[in-house]
């Protein structure tokens, strides 16, 4: 059996393109592992440390800024957010593959740090429909529909920055789309060829 590295898949996307439906329709049907965030802030009602959440102090999340220990981290409203580097990279060396559903500046972070990731974007079937999702979420004022609009705009100016992107018009294709990106790049030849070779040498 060839044994090789697993995929760090990350996937990104202006709010309301509908990027965390079809990351769970993916782990409905592959074996993917999701990367677990550290954070600053406290628990809520019912989350619980190391499956929500890692809750860090204030201190020891910066101890490991310092100590380069996160594939990319932000601080939002006083609180930081952050992806550890170990635990990801560890699964990577073992053959398995991760999930990362992030915002567009972490995964340009993520990109720095480990480009051989595979970089997908996710978009709208267009700027109306967008519009349209966003609006029958029911849960914004007219002031922060405008800035979550205009917002997506700026957003989708980096889409020249990942490997892929997916219209995300029938979730049920787009997750098809996605399983096809990941497949393909299970069966990319990469720096590892030689060792794929060696496994067809007579003995």
């Amino acid at each position: 059996m060839i044994k090789r590295k697993g995929l760090l898949i990350v996937v990104s996307g202006p709010s309301g393109a509908g990027k965390g439906t079809i990351c769970k329709a993916l782990l409905k049907r592959r074996d993917i592992d999701v990367s677990i965030s550290a954070t600053t802030r406290e628990p809520r009602k019912g989350e619980i440390d190391g499956e929500n959440y890692h809750f860090l102090t204030k201190d020891k999340f910066e101890e490991k800024i310092a100590n380069d220990e996160f594939l990319e981290y932000a601080k939002v409203y006083d609180n930081y957010y952050g992806t550890p580097k170990e635990y990801v990279l560890e699964k990577i060396s073992r053959g398995e593959d991760v999930l990362l559903e992030i915002d567009i500046q972490g995964a340009l972070q993520v990109r720095e740090k480990y480009p051989e990731g595979i970089f997908v974007f996710i978009l709208p079937p267009s700027m109306e429909e967008l519009k349209a999702r966003i609006i029958n979420r029911g849960s914004e004022t007219k002031d922060s529909l405008e800035k979550r609009f205009s917002s997506a705009y700026g957003e989708i100016k980096y889409l020249k920055k990942y490997d892929y992107f997916i219209i995300n018009d029938i979730i049920e294709d787009a997750t098809d789309t996605l399983i096809s990106i990941i497949d393909a790049e299970k069966n990319r030849v990469d720096e590892d060829v030689e060792d794929i070779i060696s496994n067809f040498r007579h003995n």
